[in-house]
């Protein structure tokens, strides 16, 4: 199921980057130029994908710090309909965040992202109590009701599909590092989810 997650992530600048090369096949070197642009495009975001995804599912990112976690993140919704807030210094300031606790946040705010389809703000801070919480803002912001059931870990291993596989990661990762996860839906355009030790 991971292995889909992550082919239909990269699918899209791959594909691009096919494309690009099909183009100066067929135009020839007066569409040379632009067919690179797109390719160079195409490479940049399939890198910037890569390099946060291979912190949100490997062993990388369990030992990586907030700091390098927030770039990875940062660079990845660079020129997208989301923005991202992310300043890891709040966060240490609030309280010594424990081991894994970047590889959980960087898997939240893929969540989180998902439960923006019209686009919006994700932002990463401190709540009230010093807890690392991650917040997705913006219209009809929310998770479908099987996402919910697989981050809580209240669905059987064999219903997931590709499109639950990352939520169902996501609460295992919180609970192997002694976290667990709280989603909490706070109006029409707003969902917290909340990191608790």
């Amino acid at each position: 199921m991971l292995c889909s997650r992550l082919c239909h992530e990269l699918v899209s600048p791959v594909g691009a980057i096919n494309n690009g090369v099909e183009l100066i096949e067929e135009m020839g070197a007066e569409m040379a130029d632009e067919a690179i642009g797109l390719i160079a495009h195409s490479a940049d975001q399939a890198s910037r994908r890569l390099r946060l995804l291979r912190l949100a599912y490997g062993a990388a990112g369990d030992t990586s710090g907030l700091k390098d976690v927030a770039q990875a993140a940062e660079a990845y919704f660079t020129g997208g309909k989301i923005k991202l807030d992310w300043q890891p210094g709040r966060l240490e300031q609030a309280a010594p965040p424990r081991q894994g606790t970047g590889k959980v946040l960087i898997n939240l705010v893929i969540l989180a992202e998902e439960a923006l389809a019209h686009g919006g703000r994700v932002s990463v801070e401190p709540g009230p109590d010093g807890s690392p919480r991650v917040v997705a803002t913006g219209r009809n912001a929310g998770l479908r009701a099987e996402t919910s059931q697989a981050l809580s870990g209240a669905v059987e291993v064999e219903s997931l599909s590709p499109r639950t596989v990352h939520a169902y990661v996501t609460g295992r990762f919180a609970e192997h590092h002694g976290m667990r996860v709280a989603c909490d839906q706070q109006g029409p355009e707003s969902l917290v989810f909340k990191l608790i030790n």
